[in-house]
C-alpha cells in the first residue's frame, strides 16, 4: 500500500502542470506560424504559373554539333545566349532554367505568339562579316573550302555576291539596338558597336572595301546571318581608302519592320548558339483563359471549404466550430508556405491546394469520431474534465493519422520526383498540404479544443461539444453490426467482376493518351459564332487532317460552342494556319487561347515517366503498409488501391476520356486516397486484436468497419463538397481531374470495405501460424498488463 501511495499523490498534481506546459507550449507554436503566415501572405506576392497569367512556355533541347558535344556545359553557354536574346524581345519577368543536361525551360509571361519567339530565341544566328569579292548571276552554292561563298545579293534580286572568308564574327559585336531612321529615310534599322579588337578589324575591313571603285561589287561588305545576305553596304565616298570606318559602330539596313530590326538586334546581341537547339514543347496560353483559372478555382475553393464547415459544424457541433476555424488557419498556412518557398503556383497546383482540404478534414473527424467513442466508454468516469476523452482520442488516433499522411506524402514526392511542369507543382502544394493538415489538426484543433473545454460553460453542457452522442449512424451500428466479411467471397467476386470490366474497357476502347504522351499539338480556339463538333471537324478534315480529334464546348445560348479544341499529330505551324483558315471559314474569327506542342520524343519520355511513378507509389506504399502492418493487411490494402486504380483508368477508357499529366496527378492521388482509408480501418482491426478475447477474425473485422463507417463517410463528404465544386466550377481544364477524383474517392470508400477488409480476413486465415502467434502477442500483452497492474508498476 505504501508503495503506490506516492505515486497516487504524485501523479494529479504532475499531470495538470503536465497538460499546462503542453497547452503552452502549442500555443506558442500555433501564434508563431499563424503570424508568420499572415505576414507572408500580406508582404509577399504569389508566383503565378503560365497556365495562370498567360504567355508562353518553351522547352528546347540541345542537340550535338558537328565539332561540339551536347552536355551540361554546352547547355549551360546555351542557356546565358538564350538570356541575351529574351532580354532583347522585352518580355517582362522572363524565366529561364536548365532542366537536366540538355534541356532549357523558357517562359515568357503575356507573349502570345510563339512562332515570333520560336524564331527568335531557337536560330543558330551565325552572324558573320564578309569582303565582297564579286558579283554573278549563278545561283547560291555551298561554302568553298577557302571560305568563299556565293550569295543572293539582297539589294539586287536575281544577282548574287562572291563573299570571301569571314573576317569578324558575331562574338565582336559590343550591341546592337533597333532604331528607326527618320534624318535619312532608312526606316528601321540595327544599329551595332564593336569591341575593341573587334572595332580595329571593322576599320580595317571597310576600309580595304573603299579601296575598290565606286561601281565594284567589292566595295561592299556584307552582312551575312545563318548563310543569308541581310544587308552588304557599299563604302560612301567620304571613307578614305585603307582607313575605313572608325569608332567601332556600323549600320544594318535592309527595309525591315520595327518587329523584324527589334528580333534582328536581340539576335545579334545575344549572339551564336555553341551547339544547335530544338523545340519539343511548346505552350501558351491566353491571358483571359488565365484569368478565368484563378476565378474559377477560387470560387470553388471558397464554396467547397464552406459547405464542409458547414457539414462538419452540423455534425460535430462545438467541436466542429474550432475544427472550421483550424480549416481556415490551414488555408493560410499552406497558402503562405507556398509563396515562402516560391513555389510556382499552376493550375494543377491550385487543384491540388483545395484537394487538400479533403485531407485536412480528415483528421479532424478521425479525431472527434474516436472523441465520441472515449466519452461514450467513460460515461460518468469523465465528470465534468472534458478534456479526458479528448486527450485520449489524439493519443490513439496519432498511428492512424500517421500512416494515412505518410502514405499521400509518398505519392505527392513521386509527381515531385517523375512528372514535369504544371503536375510537379500539383505535387508540391499537395505535399504542403499534407503537412499543414497535419499540423492543424494535431496541434491547432488540439489547442482550441483544450483551451474551449476548461470553461465552465462548456464544461456543464457536454452535449454542446459534440462528443456525449454518438451519432445516428454509429447508434445504429452498435445496434446491430452488419456481418460483411460472413459474405467476404461474394464480395470479392463481385470487385472481380467490376474489375474485368474496366479492364474490357481498357483492352477494347484502348487508353487514349493525350498529347503530353503521344506527342502532336492540341490548340484551343475562341470562336466568333457557335459552331458544332460534327461542322467543325467536317472542315478540318476537309482541309486535309482527317485524322484530327476535335471537340466543342458551348456557352452560348444556342447549340453549338463557342470553345473549339483541335489535337493533331502535326505540330508544325503551316499546318496550324489551315486549321486556323477552315475554322474560320465555318466559325467565323477563331482567337487562339490555349496552345500545346509536344514533341514524340518527349511523349514517350513522359509516357514512361508516368508508368514508373505509378509502379513505384505501388512499391512504395506496400513496403512502407508491410514495414507498419503485418504483410496480409499491406497486402490487401495495395490491392484495393490498384483495383481503384485500374477501375479509374477504365472508366475514362469506357468514356473516351484522355489519359495526360493532369489525370496521372489525379490518378497518383486516388492512390493516397485509398490507401488512407484502407490504413484508418485496418489500423483500427490491429487495435481490436490486440485487445483479443477468442473473438473470431471475421467479427473483428465487421467491428472495426463499423466503428470507422462514420468516419469514412464524412470525410467522404468534406472531399465530395470540394471535388463536386471543382467539377462544376472549375472549368474544362479542371473537368476531368475532378471526375477522376470523384470516381476515385468512392472507389476508394467501397474497396476498403468489399476489397481490402475481405482480403484481409481471407489472408490472415490462409496463415494460421501467424495468426496464432498475433494472438499469443495479445494474450502475452494482456497479462503482462495484469501482472503490472498487481505490482503496482502503473495506476
Amino acid at each position: 500500500m505504501s508503495s503506490r501511495s506516492p505515486r497516487s499523490l504524485r501523479s494529479p498534481r504532475s499531470s495538470p502542470a503536465r497538460s499546462s506546459r503542453s497547452t503552452f507550449w502549442r500555443a506558442l507554436l500555433a501564434l508563431a506560424v499563424v503570424a508568420l503566415s499572415l505576414w507572408i501572405t500580406l508582404t509577399t506576392p504569389p508566383r503565378l504559373g503560365l497556365d495562370l497569367r498567360g504567355g508562353t512556355r518553351i522547352v528546347l533541347q540541345t542537340e550535338d554539333g558537328p565539332t561540339v558535344r551536347a552536355d551540361a556545359a554546352a547547355t549551360d553557354r546555351a542557356l546565358e545566349v538564350l538570356r541575351k536574346r529574351v532580354d532583347g524581345l522585352g518580355v517582362a519577368e522572363p524565366s529561364l532554367a536548365r532542366s537536366g543536361d540538355r534541356r532549357i525551360v523558357v517562359e515568357l509571361p503575356g507573349l502570345r505568339d510563339p512562332r515570333q519567339a520560336a524564331e527568335v530565341i531557337g536560330r543558330t544566328a551565325q552572324l558573320t562579316f564578309h569582303p565582297v569579292t564579286g558579283g554573278s548571276e549563278g545561283p547560291a552554292g555551298p561554302a568553298a573550302p577557302n571560305g568563299t561563298r556565293v550569295l543572293a545579293d539582297p539589294d539586287a534580286p536575281g544577282r548574287f555576291l562572291t563573299l570571301a572568308a569571314p573576317a569578324l564574327t558575331g562574338d565582336g559585336v559590343k550591341s546592337a539596338e533597333a532604331v528607326l531612321d527618320t534624318t535619312n529615310g532608312r526606316g528601321w534599322t540595327v544599329d551595332l558597336s564593336f569591341r575593341d579588337r573587334a572595332a580595329d578589324t571593322w576599320a580595317r575591313l571597310t576600309g580595304d572595301a573603299a579601296c575598290a571603285a565606286p561601281a565594284d561589287p567589292a566595295r561592299r561588305v556584307a552582312i551575312v546571318l545563318d548563310d543569308r545576305v541581310v544587308s552588304a553596304p557599299g563604302m560612301q565616298d567620304g571613307v578614305a581608302c585603307g582607313a575605313g570606318i572608325g569608332g567601332g559602330s556600323a549600320q544594318i539596313t535592309g527595309g525591315f519592320s520595327g518587329q523584324e530590326a527589334r528580333d534582328l538586334a536581340a539576335l545579334v546581341q545575344g549572339g551564336a548558339l555553341p551547339v544547335p537547339v530544338s523545340t519539343i514543347e511548346q505552350s501558351t496560353v491566353g491571358p483571359t483563359l488565365g484569368a478565368e483559372a484563378i476565378r474559377a478555382s477560387a470560387l470553388a475553393a471558397v464554396i467547397g471549404l464552406a459547405c464542409t464547415g458547414l457539414f462538419v459544424m452540423v455534425v460535430y457541433r462545438l467541436l466542429g466550430v474550432l475544427a472550421t476555424v483550424a480549416l481556415l488557419l490551414y488555408g493560410l498556412i499552406s497558402y503562405a508556405a507556398v509563396v515562402a518557398l516560391g513555389a510556382t503556383l499552376t493550375l494543377p497546383g491550385l487543384a491540388g491546394f483545395v484537394l487538400a482540404i479533403g485531407i485536412a478534414v480528415d483528421a479532424n473527424v478521425l479525431v472527434f469520431e474516436r472523441a465520441r467513442e472515449e466519452y461514450a466508454a467513460l460515461g460518468r468516469a469523465t465528470g465534468r474534465d472534458l478534456r479526458r476523452p479528448l486527450t485520449t482520442a489524439f493519443g490513439k488516433v496519432w498511428s492512424a493519422v500517421a500512416d494515412s499522411h505518410v502514405t499521400t506524402l509518398l505519392a505527392a514526392g513521386l509527381l515531385f520526383v517523375f512528372a514535369t511542369g504544371p503536375v510537379k507543382g500539383f505535387g508540391v502544394t499537395l505535399a504542403i498540404g499534407v503537412v499543414t493538415s497535419l499540423l492543424t489538426a494535431m496541434v491547432i484543433t488540439r489547442l482550441f479544443a483544450d483551451l474551449t473545454l476548461r470553461l465552465p460553460v462548456v464544461r456543464r453542457r457536454p452535449a454542446v461539444t459534440g462528443m456525449a452522442g454518438l451519432g445516428r449512424l454509429r447508434t445504429r451500428l452498435n445496434r446491430r453490426v452488419p456481418r460483411l466479411m460472413a459474405h467476404r467471397r461474394r464480395w470479392l467476386l463481385s470487385c472481380a467482376a467490376l474489375l474485368m470490366v474496366a479492364l474490357a474497357g481498357i483492352g477494347v476502347r484502348g487508353v487514349e493518351f493525350g498529347v503530353e504522351f503521344t506527342g502532336g499539338r492540341v490548340v484551343q480556339y475562341t470562336a466568333e459564332r457557335p459552331v458544332d463538333a460534327d461542322t467543325a471537324r467536317a472542315a478540318i478534315a476537309a482541309a486535309g487532317f482527317p485524322d484530327a480529334v476535335v471537340q466543342t464546348t458551348g456557352t452560348g445560348d444556342t447549340s453549338g460552342g463557342d470553345d473549339v479544341s483541335v489535337r493533331v499529330r502535326e505540330t508544325g505551324d503551316a499546318e496550324q494556319d489551315e486549321i486556323r483558315e477552315a475554322l474560320t471559314r465555318v466559325a467565323g474569327p477563331v482567337e487562339v487561347e490555349r496552345d500545346d506542342l509536344i514533341g514524340p520524343s518527349l511523349g514517350g519520355e513522359l509516357r514512361t515517366h508516368a508508368l514508373l511513378a505509378l509502379g513505384l507509389a505501388v512499391a512504395a506504399q506496400l513496403l512502407y503498409l508491410t514495414l507498419r502492418f503485418r504483410w496480409t493487411y499491406a497486402t490487401a490494402a495495395v490491392a484495393a488501391m490498384t483495383q481503384d486504380v485500374l477501375l479509374v483508368v477504365g472508366l475514362f477508357a469506357w468514356l473516351g476520356k484522355p489519359v495526360d499529366s493532369v489525370f496521372l496527378a489525379a490518378l497518383l492521388t486516388v492512390v493516397g486516397y485509398s490507401v488512407n482509408d484502407s490504413v484508418v480501418v485496418l489500423d483500427r482491426l490491429r487495435e481490436l486484436r490486440r485487445r483479443g478475447g477468442g473473438v473470431p477474425l471475421a467479427d473483428l473485422a465487421d467491428r472495426a468497419v463499423a466503428q470507422t463507417l462514420p468516419r469514412t463517410v464524412n470525410t467522404g463528404m468534406g472531399a465530395l463538397f470540394v471535388l463536386v465544386a471543382l467539377a462544376v466550377l472549375g472549368g474544362d481544364s479542371l473537368t476531368d481531374f475532378s471526375v477522376a477524383l470523384l470516381a476515385g474517392v468512392v472507389l476508394g470508400m467501397a474497396s476498403t470495405v468489399f476489397t481490402a477488409m475481405p482480403l484481409a480476413v481471407a489472408l490472415e486465415n490462409r496463415d494460421p501460424a501467424s495468426s496464432a502467434a498475433a494472438g499469443g502477442d495479445s494474450a502475452t500483452r494482456r497479462r503482462a498488463g495484469a501482472e503490472r497492474d498487481r505490482s503496482g508498476a502503473v495506476v
